[in-house]
């Protein structure tokens, strides 16, 4: 009998854990800027908004979420047409970087940091651009920025041409195989087995509604790459030893042109260094975070 109440205790504390876990998460839809957008937000403290790349979803920062909510509010969502989030009427006018705002505001947020890698790096850019006094910090990795180009750009594009069609031919699983492993350009920048499975896992499941649909996206007018030097906000650009040549390219042009911005290079990382390499990763915006709080006219090198 003894033995039995023993167990039985064991389990309840076990359910009862599981039970905290999930209440630590608060999940829902946000009906914003004429879509819904599905979030996860989880922690206290400074807001830190979270923003995916392209073929995924959230789950790019699955091995962030929790561990950075434990110093901050944390924030990921599904950008629109990814996810659960809604996919965008054909028809209708928007913008990433409104939707972000849109969200912010629902939640009465006025100020956060910011993040975003690959594709959500060129949102979360437009964003500071176009709203730079809802921005505590910007935290670009993999870089990208809007209307950037350069051979090493063009050949993404050409991979990015080459997924669509396969996406029609063949399928979201064929087309994520060779997003990740089926050309040398990508091959070289996801290098470690645990990150493309991880990748594969989140892209099956992508519709690629943009590789195969035409949506009137509202673009940032001039784009971002001719207005980086009005972003005066504390910045971060986090890049990899074999992170895409272009996004090497965009992290150098970042630092010349924002006042005051730092890379940092992970080393044996590649462009999702996030998921190459998380407990670096992680610590590294910790205390870029953390550090801004104490330094009132910049922040120094001490993170890395």
């Amino acid at each position: 009998m003894k033995k039995f109440l023993f167990y039985l205790t064991i389990a309840l504390i076990a359910i009862s854990c599981q039970n905290q876990s999930k209440q630590l998460i608060k999940e829902g839809i946000a009906e914003v800027n004429g879509t819904k957008i599905y979030y996860e937000m989880a922690g206290s403290g400074e807001t830190l908004v979270l923003v995916h790349g392209n073929a995924g979803d959230r789950r790019h920062w699955d091995f962030q979420f929790m561990p950075l909510a434990k110093e901050f509010n944390v924030i990921r969502y599904d950008v629109r047409g990814f996810g659960k989030s809604a996919l965008p009427d054909p028809e209708e006018p928007f913008s990433h970087r409104e939707d972000l705002k849109a969200l912010l505001d629902h939640f009465g947020i006025q100020k956060a940091h910011i993040c975003g890698i690959s594709m959500g790096s060129g949102i979360v850019v437009d964003f500071a651009i176009d709203y730079p006094d809802m921005c505590k910090s910007l935290i670009s990795v993999g870089p990208w920025i809007n209307g950037y180009k350069s051979p090493a750009a063009d050949t993404l594009f050409a991979i990015m041409a080459n997924v669509g069609s396969i996406v029609r031919e063949k399928g979201s699983k064929e087309a994520t195989d060779y997003f990740l492993t089926g050309n040398n350009t990508f091959k070289d920048a996801f290098r470690m087995s645990k990150t493309v499975e991880h990748m594969k896992m989140v892209g099956y499941d992508y519709s690629y509604w943009y590789f195969i649909n035409k949506s009137k996206t509202n673009p940032l007018k001039p784009t971002a790459i001719t207005q980086l030097d009005k972003i005066k906000i504390p910045t971060l650009i986090v890049t990899a030893e074999y992170d895409l040549e272009a996004s090497k390219e965009v992290a150098k042009i970042m630092e010349k042109e924002i006042t005051g911005s730092k890379i940092v290079s992970i080393e044996n990382a590649g462009h999702a260094m996030n998921m190459d390499k998380p407990d670096e990763f992680n610590e590294v915006l910790i205390k870029f975070i953390k550090n801004l709080e104490y330094e009132i006219t910049g922040f120094n090198n001490s993170y890395r």
